[in-house]
């Protein structure tokens, strides 16, 4: 089948993204258009410039002291990251390639801060379009492109269906990398404070960068303020009730925002849904990896190959008519 993909936002999630293109590929299914916010249009640039394989090599490589050398913190940039090793790493993978001489159609969706709106980058130089989508808001600075200040996609369309509207195609898949816990049963009035419900949150905000590895590389006082961000203190507990582990979770500065990000995005994403419906949604659960767990990419591939060949299972082909 010919199938348009719509890949969105989610760091290091969105590694899934390599894995349903996998799935796709293995099927021998042609992939005729692309559209990606953030991680997904790094992902989607690079498949659409028959790079993927190259890139995949190199992320499978990374261990989690290559992840923060390459992360390179900042205090003094407009985000915490630079991030700008990650991005040569890109360049150097992708070479000169311009979107309109893709052999795959690509679009890349990034947010004018300027404007307050949505920008579909569909030509010019690939790793351009893809820096200014992957500018998340306080984390990697925004760029500067064509006389606009562009930021992560993500901000106001994290799965952009609009952009494969005109795509020739047999299917349109879209993958969302918010999607729910499958091990969490929710009650029928919907989510409350739970136990199942509080683990899922303490779990899916633990630090990331709060390890032996981390403070080895990056002892210094900058880094050490920059890693604080990232920390997640604890949990506030009830010393009055010995039956009780935890109350809420006592959240550090980046996972306040990453989960305000993430709650926002999965708002924007149901408008997107009901307006632009696609074939087949391929939901990759939030605790399958946070944002910036860039060195589980081999564990985190394995998952969206899984997704992608459960929900390829469960379509009824499609019929020719005379």
């Amino acid at each position: 089948m010919r199938v348009a993909l719509c890949l969105g936002s989610g760091g290091a999630r969105g590694y899934a993204h390599i894995g349903v293109i996998n799935e796709l590929r293995d099927r021998g299914h042609e992939i005729v258009g692309i559209s990606g916010s953030s991680m997904g249009a790094l992902v989607g640039g690079l498949a659409a410039a028959d790079k993927l394989d190259d890139y995949t090599s190199w992320a499978t490589s990374l261990t989690q002291r290559a992840v923060l050398r390459l992360l390179d913190p900042s205090l003094t940039s407009a985000g915490v990251l630079r991030a700008e090793k990650i991005l040569d790493a890109v360049r150097e993978i992708l070479g000169e390639a311009v979107i309109e001489d893709l052999p795959i159609p690509f679009t890349a969706v990034s947010t004018d801060l300027v404007a307050g709106k949505s920008v579909w980058l569909q030509r010019g130089p690939v790793d351009a379009a893809i820096r200014a989508s992957i500018a998340i808001p306080g984390v990697i600075k925004p760029h500067v492109l064509d006389g606009r200040l562009l930021a992560d996609g993500g901000i106001l369309d994290p799965l952009p269906m609009a952009p494969l509207a005109a795509v020739n195609a047999d299917l349109i898949i879209a993958v969302s990398l918010s999607g729910d816990d499958p091990r969490v049963s929710q009650p029928a009035n919907g989510p409350g404070p739970t136990n199942d419900l509080l683990n899922r949150m303490w779990r899916s905000t633990t630090a990331l960068l709060d390890t032996g590895t981390a403070r080895t590389l990056l002892d210094t006082p900058a880094a050490k303020t920059v890693l604080s961000r990232f920390a997640n203190d604890g949990v506030e507990t009830d010393d009055h009730d010995d039956h009780t582990e935890f109350s809420v979770p006592k959240l550090g500065g980046f996972e306040v925002l990453n989960r305000a990000i993430d709650i926002a995005q999965s708002a924007l994403m149901r408008h997107t849904l009901a307006a632009y419906p696609p074939d087949v949604l391929i939901e990759v659960p939030r605790t399958a990896a946070r944002s910036l767990e860039f060195h589980r990419a081999e564990e985190v591939i394995d998952i969206g190959q899984e997704l992608t060949s459960a929900a390829l299972d469960t379509l009824v082909p499609k019929t020719s008519h005379p």
